[in-house]
């Protein structure tokens, strides 16, 4: 009995650090997503490497992205009708 208890611990540990050590963390995944995010990107067309985050992670992170890509696109005077401030710089106001 002691001895099918201790295989089958044995047998638990050794699955369980082969499933740890195949893949990937969820920093490098979420870093790998936000590299690949273009504007092809989409809540429901997600890039390959975005397709193990959850929903939310993915959201947020596209969500993200469109802001940073659509603040620093816009002209300098858009800018600063947001921010209150004539530096051209958004300054923490938004974003």
């Amino acid at each position: 009995m002691r001895c099918t208890t201790a295989l089958l611990a044995a047998c638990l540990l050794a699955a369980t650090m082969a499933g740890c050590s195949s893949g990937k963390s969820q920093a490098e995944i979420q870093k790998e997503c936000q590299a690949a995010l273009t504007t092809a990107a989409t809540k429901t067309n997600r890039p390959a490497e975005c397709k193990d985050l959850s929903q939310e992670d993915y959201d947020t992170l596209l969500t993200a992205w469109v802001l940073k890509n659509t603040l620093s696109e816009m002209p300098k005077e858009d800018r600063d009708l947001l921010d209150y401030s004539d530096d051209g710089e958004i300054n923490g106001s938004v974003g």
